[in-house]
């Protein structure tokens, strides 16, 4: 996170993050025809895969036609698990898959191939990857100009720029049960660095999406009670707000709601859907066998300016059930967001002169 932030702050004014076009460590400049330029994506699908690898030996016919059927023109991902291009001991390069040894090569040819044939062929894809098969993130892309892209080098993030508004794929780390380094205080590094950057984000709208591993109210888990109370191994963290199942305790939700707030954004999803859908309103399932069985929670998200919610046409989540309908294999569900077009300059100002 720590690189991935530093060189917007760096860069930019302390108000507007600059993404150069030019091409530095860690970006990459883009561009497609200028006819496909002169508009920006307007659907999208974020999903938690759960290995990328495992999805496309397991379930990719049921994902690549749920693919064709919406027909996005952005699909993020997380959690894809592959690790970064470069050998032992030597520096790796994040945005590349690794291929130097027989099996990784196998694998990158498995996912490769998958990604080469319909509907997927048509798309750009970029790689955000994790030094093992940990973590990772992906961008999908279809024929939008993209003036630039910018990677962390742990796999949770990537950032795109369009011409109209950033697009920020992020897959949270885990807040954990215990007050350790790589737990709690990790997520809390996190969440002060995602609201850092959320309020130095002027200029363009952003859309931010992927699995952000909190559940922001009562109403996006099924069992509030069940989700408070939940406990690893009988410990009891010291600090009552970090009590409760990780993505549910009072503190992750505070945090969140600040950065919602602060940053003037709105939970697409939850602007649309105002009560409590029990079948299709959670994007994370619990495992079907033991305690967690039809417990499920809303981890996954889009999350937009304000400037974007009345181009909302809709946000859902494209799995249900307890059974995991949806979910193509993974513990998560793919969640969409369709936008209307932007409108015109003039029809912004006649609409204004109207409200008046």
């Amino acid at each position: 996170m720590k690189r991935f932030f530093k060189p917007i702050e760096k860069e930019c004014s302390a108000k507007k993050p600059a993404l150069s076009p030019s091409k530095k460590d860690g970006e990459t400049t883009e561009t497609s025809s200028e006819e496909n330029s002169k508009k920006d994506p307007l659907k999208f699908v974020t999903w938690n895969a759960n290995s990328l690898l495992l999805r496309v030996k397991n379930n990719w016919p049921e994902f690549s036609n749920f693919i064709t059927t919406f027909d996005p023109d952005v699909i993020a991902l997380q959690e894809v698990r592959m690790p970064a291009a470069g050998s032992k001991d030597a520096p790796k390069n994040h945005q590349e898959l690794k291929d130097d040894t027989k099996a990784s090569r196998e694998e990158k040819l498995i996912l490769m191939r998958a990604l080469s044939s319909p509907p997927f062929k048509n798309y750009q894809i970029w790689w955000s990857l994790a030094d093992s098969k940990y973590a990772g993130t992906a961008l999908s892309v279809f024929h939008f100009l993209l003036s630039a892209l910018k990677y962390e080098p742990d796999g949770r993030v990537i950032l795109a720029e369009f011409e109209t508004f950033y697009l920020l794929n992020t897959y949270a780390p885990n807040n954990g049960w215990k007050e350790e380094e790589n737990s709690f205080q990790r997520r809390r590094k996190w969440d002060k660095r995602i609201q850092e950057f959320v309020l130095q984000c002027s200029g363009k709208p952003l859309i931010w999406c992927g699995d952000l591993n909190v559940s922001h109210e009562e109403i996006d888990v099924s069992h509030p009670e069940f989700f408070a109370a939940a406990k690893l191994n009988g410990y009891v963290p010291p600090n009552k707000e970090d009590w409760g199942q990780p993505g549910f305790t009072i503190a992750e939700r505070k945090r969140f709601g600040a950065i919602l707030k602060e940053g003037r954004l709105i939970d697409a999803y939850r602007f649309l859907h105002k009560e409590k859908d029990m079948d299709c309103g959670f994007s994370w399932s619990g495992n079907p066998i033991g305690k967690y069985r039809g417990k499920r929670m809303r981890i996954d998200y889009f999350i937009v300016s304000e400037e974007l919610k009345d181009r909302i046409i809709a946000c859902e989540m494209q799995g249900h059930g307890i059974e995991l309908e949806g979910f193509y294999g993974s513990d998560h569900c793919p969640v969409s967001l369709e936008l209307s077009e932007a409108s015109s300059d003039s029809e912004k100002k006649e609409k204004k002169n109207l409200d008046v």
